[in-house]
């Protein structure tokens, strides 16, 4: 079994659609086995900007990611897809045992 882990900022938007939206409406129709999003209290990336959208006054950018696992070459054709779509975020994946 293979995890993806999708990162992406929360405001980002695919054509007018929330990004999250799209992605979770994206997996559903891939028939994935299983996806949950997840927002961060507080994260960085390449830029090393630290992002803490819960201070007051923050303008800063919620962190999410998106998590979904399925066998390997589902989760790499999925992936593949979904770059067809989007280009931004980070995407990384895993091996995963399932128990």
């Amino acid at each position: 079994m293979l995890q993806a882990q999708i990162y992406f900022d929360k405001d980002e938007l695919h054509h007018s659609q929330p990004l999250q939206q799209f992605v979770m409406e994206f997996l559903i129709r891939k028939k994935v086995s299983g996806a949950t999003a997840f927002k961060g209290s507080e994260g960085f990336g390449s830029n090393q900007h630290l992002n803490q959208p819960g201070l007051l006054f923050s303008f800063d950018e919620l962190p999410m990611m998106v998590t979904f696992i399925d066998e390997d070459e589902k989760v790499k054709n999925t992936i593949i897809d979904f770059r067809k779509e989007y280009k931004g975020g980070l995407i990384i994946t895993n091996k995963v045992d399932v128990w």
